[in-house]
């Protein structure tokens, strides 16, 4: 239990920034399933992953070579793919 006022702020915002980056992150995952079990992923799922990545890692969620390490595992995936 919090001590302060401004201690017990603190505490109710970090659990709402939590359940918001963990529903990203499941957004995240969610995709990431989608393109990578497609037989033959269309362009648009595609790109909705990279913009989620992309904005994931803009916003903090996930760490920035984060994203761009599963960008290009992606890339590489769908090369092999076709």
């Amino acid at each position: 239990m919090a001590n302060t006022k401004s201690a017990a702020k603190r505490s109710r915002q970090s659990l709402a920034r939590a359940n918001q980056n963990r529903s990203v992150q499941t957004r995240l995952r969610t995709l990431q399933k989608r393109v990578r079990s497609a037989a033959n992923p269309d362009a648009e799922q595609i790109r909705g992953l990279i913009s989620a990545l992309d904005k994931a890692a803009k916003r903090g969620i996930i760490h920035r070579n984060a994203a761009d390490r599963r960008k290009a595992r992606l890339n590489a995936l769908i090369r092999v793919k076709k």
